[in-house]
């Protein structure tokens, strides 16, 4: 039977986390992260496999992450700009009329990373980093912030590129105005949960 001493499990910090309380940084979009109105940590999901047996099946941990894409939407200024942002992005990664649109995106920060990969000193497995392709990917930070605004938390995302940009959609029949906010789908290739402070 499991035993525990709830006195020294009880948590030294009860406050709880705010939704509005956050920042959002992308290294590519400036004006995107000014007006950012709602982002995400995405879930992740962990694979399984079943080790057979003649009587019952047994689950087992797989060894494959499926992670979530990362979401946000932001308010779009009068002359579109911060739109234009991401769709020129997505433009270059398409390239619909000709390849020196891609050609152009690539050759957009070239010298971003320095190196492709790293080796741990203990177990010598090579560990994936940031690839150095020019402009396709991009940096992007979500900070958590407690409750006086304070920096705590940060979700690195590595090698993000937009798959999805929402449309816009104008109507002169509305009474009131509400503003344009266009939404965003990222994909990337993984995101680390870095603890700034735990105080």
């Amino acid at each position: 039977m499991t035993t525990a001493n709830v006195f020294t499990r009880e948590p030294s910090k009860r406050d709880y986390a705010s939704p509005v309380q956050f920042r959002f940084k992308c290294t590519k979009l400036p004006l995107v992260e000014f007006f950012c109105q709602t982002a995400n940590i995405p879930g992740i999901s962990l694979g399984s496999g079943v080790q057979t047996t003649p009587l019952v099946d047994i689950p087992i941990p797989g060894d494959k992450i499926t992670y979530g894409s990362l979401d946000m939407s932001f308010l779009v200024d009068e002359n579109l700009n911060n739109y234009k942002e991401i769709h020129d992005w997505i433009i270059g990664l398409g390239f619909p009329d000709n390849n020196t649109q891609f050609a152009n995106l690539q050759s957009e920060g070239s010298d971003r990373f320095p190196g492709s990969s790293k080796s741990t000193a203990v177990t010598g497995v090579s560990t994936p980093q940031p690839l150095n392709e020019g402009g396709i990917y991009s940096d992007a930070t979500l900070t958590v912030l407690n409750s006086k605004n304070i920096p705590k938390t940060e979700i690195r995302f590595r090698n993000v590129y937009p798959t999805n940009l929402g449309s816009l959609s104008y109507d002169v029949k509305q009474s009131d105005v509400d503003y344009l906010v266009a939404s965003i789908s990222f994909n990337y290739m993984n995101y680390e949960i870095v603890q700034i402070s735990t105080t």
